[in-house]
């Protein structure tokens, strides 16, 4: 390899200088395994209410090959749908556990559950008869949102939604519109409507003057969860860098600390160019306190940053299994990791006129025939400008000639400015003639 404009270099510079070799100042840092199957019982703690149960469940559904795990997710989920009143998940629950946990698990809880809960539901409506009747906005309000928290605390989500939004022809303060943006994002986010968060995270942000900084993240987290489901992972980057420390484990009912760190750290890889991954991830005093809580993700962002790509490709790779568990992150890692991927491959080439494909191989753990095939694609979609000698495996940068493009802009530039002329000199020359007046006269 022969950086662009000096002269060749030993070999051994070029390939410590792209990361092959490891510099002492790496030597020292630990190794972070992150391969480590996920531990189920530590995941879950981070989390509380219905999404606890849904990521456990998620986890059931998707750990093909361990059954081990998929019992011990589901015993966790039994346990902890007996500490609400959610009869339809529990049937669920019982339903995949098919008696393989012994006699205990079974779906008697949920009939007396549900007796109990048609007598709350008839003393809710009872109660809110009455507070239309003698036409209090306040009580209207609080039934509506008793009716809310009951529907969600039974999974009926399209019922809870409904009764959270009729709160708000009763809100009389910009802290009852954001208590009732804050409860539909909830059931939106758990339905899985995305387009119902953006709306109602712009609504609640209207309200600024009564937004303190721990609903403000929450509003943050929400609008990156909203953008990272469209797949619009620059914006759902930036709101996820938003989120303030503040934040902490306030929010868990939706996403924790390490979540933002894991969302927000892998969007911007995929999405921000170099400056912007300094600035606004590896600079950001903020964002450094969520990347603390997960080291493999600070430590593949840095890598990447400090063109490391080996030993950033081994962190994406030993966090993958456990990424592919995660409810909100499972359809995107293959699109981010390709993304991520790409740009390293990029960057790699960058700097360089020629790039021998062995020694590039070698740094991204692949075989030459697959490099080429990656780099062929990234040439066709002119992302690279480049041309690949098969014969020889070595890439060549194919760099603008910029002579003849400043040239080529000066001749542009110069006719331009004759055309211009041209055009001023004859309309001076009409109206010195009155042309225009003399055929509007004939007419």
């Amino acid at each position: 390899m022969e950086p662009e404009d000096s002269p060749s270099r030993p070999l051994i510079d070029e390939i410590h200088s792209n990361g092959d070799i490891e510099d002492p100042s790496r030597s020292k840092r630990p190794i972070i395994s992150s391969g480590e199957q996920l531990d189920v019982e530590a995941y879950a703690s981070l989390y509380q209410g219905r999404t606890k149960i849904m990521r456990l469940l998620f986890i059931a559904d998707h750990c093909e090959g361990n059954p081990g795990m998929r019992l011990e997710a589901l015993r966790m989920a039994y346990e902890e749908i007996k500490k609400g009143e959610n009869t339809q998940l529990f049937r669920e629950v019982v339903q995949k556990i098919d008696g393989k946990m012994g006699p205990d698990y079974d779906s008697a809880w949920s009939e007396m559950v549900d007796r109990r809960a048609e007598q709350k539901k008839e003393k809710l409506e009872n109660e809110l008869n009455a507070y239309r009747t003698n036409l209090i906005k306040e009580s209207i309000r609080m039934g509506y949102n008793d009716f809310g928290d009951f529907y969600y605390a039974h999974g009926a989500l399209g019922d809870a939604f409904k009764s959270y939004v009729r709160t708000r022809d009763y809100c009389t303060t910009s802290k009852h519109i954001i208590h009732m943006c804050m409860s539909a994002i909830l059931v939106s986010i758990e339905m899985g409507q995305f387009t119902h968060v953006t709306s109602y995270v712009s609504k609640a942000e209207q309200s600024s003057e009564a937004l303190d900084p721990i609903t403000a993240s929450k509003l943050r987290c929400a609008a990156g969860l909203a953008h990272l489901e469209a797949k619009k992972y620059k914006l759902a980057a930036r709101k996820f860098l938003e989120a303030g420390p503040e934040l902490a484990s306030h929010y868990n009912e939706v996403i924790s600390p390490q979540d933002v760190a894991t969302y927000g750290g892998l969007s911007a890889l995929a999405s921000f160019d170099r400056t912007e991954l300094k600035h606004k991830v590896i600079d950001n005093d903020n964002f450094r306190n969520f990347l603390e809580l997960v080291p493999e993700v600070r430590e593949l962002i840095n890598d990447f940053y400090s063109s490391h790509y080996a030993s950033c490709l081994d962190y994406l790779g030993n966090l993958k299994a456990n990424l592919l568990l995660d409810i909100h992150l499972h359809d995107h890692v293959e699109s981010l990791y390709d993304q991520i991927r790409n740009k390293a491959l990029i960057q790699y080439t960058h700097p360089f006129v020629s790039v021998d494909l062995r020694m590039m191989a070698n740094a991204f753990k692949t075989s030459i025939a697959g490099l080429e095939k990656e780099l062929e694609t990234l040439i066709t979609e002119n992302q690279i400008q480049a041309r690949i000698d098969s014969h020889n495996k070595i890439l060549y940068a194919r760099h603008a000639d910029q002579r003849n493009a400043t040239f080529q802009r000066v001749l542009q530039t110069g006719s331009e400015f004759d055309r211009d002329v041209r055009s001023m000199l004859l309309r001076a020359n009409l109206i010195k003639h009155e042309y225009n007046l003399r055929a509007s006269r004939k007419l």
